[in-house]
């Protein structure tokens, strides 16, 4: 458990430090916080979660889908679980609101927590974020994550999370 809270610590650390070493304006970090396993029907796997993912604006690009960038980041749970992922992410504006879905594979360890039947897991998001400050924005999230049926088990999670973004 100690080795998963380095390896979260340690990208926490290089996400935080990227926007300082690069040039400014080229990174969006943002933090969120909310609850893993929303919708727990057996009521024992149902825990807080933290984390931080990273963007940076000069990666989207125009295409066909609209506007999208790659996303990286990391979440721990109350119960020890971590989830580290890697993906790409749709923006779509209606003024100062912002709908962001995305997908993302990642690495799952399940600590304490749920199994979630394997170590490989697919996370599907939708955000909706609103433009706070010029270069800040406040947001809500609803994740599922699950393994397509890869894994020995295929519970999944439902997941909901308040986010803060700061571009730096």
């Amino acid at each position: 458990m100690k080795f998963k809270f380095l390896i979260f610590l340690a990208l926490l650390t290089y996400m935080m430090l990227n926007p300082v070493l690069a040039d400014e304006g080229n990174n969006d970090i943002s933090v969120y916080t909310g609850t893993f396993d929303v919708i727990d029907k057996e009521g024992d796997d149902q825990t807080s979660l933290f984390g931080i993912e990273h963007k940076n604006p000069n990666l989207f690009r125009n295409t066909f889908l609209g506007k999208l960038s790659p996303i990286s980041g990391g979440f721990v749970t109350g119960d020890s679980s971590v989830y580290l992922y890697t993906g790409i992410e749709g923006q779509y504006g209606i003024g100062p609101l912002k709908i962001l879905p995305s997908f993302a594979p990642g690495y799952y360890e399940k600590g304490d927590g749920k199994d979630l039947g394997s170590v490989m897991e697919f996370k599907s998001e939708i955000k909706l974020d609103f433009d706070i400050f010029e270069n800040s924005k406040i947001g809500y999230s609803y994740s599922h994550i699950s393994n397509n049926e890869w894994g020995d088990i295929n519970p999944g999670t439902d997941n909901q999370q308040v986010t803060f973004s700061k571009n730096f």
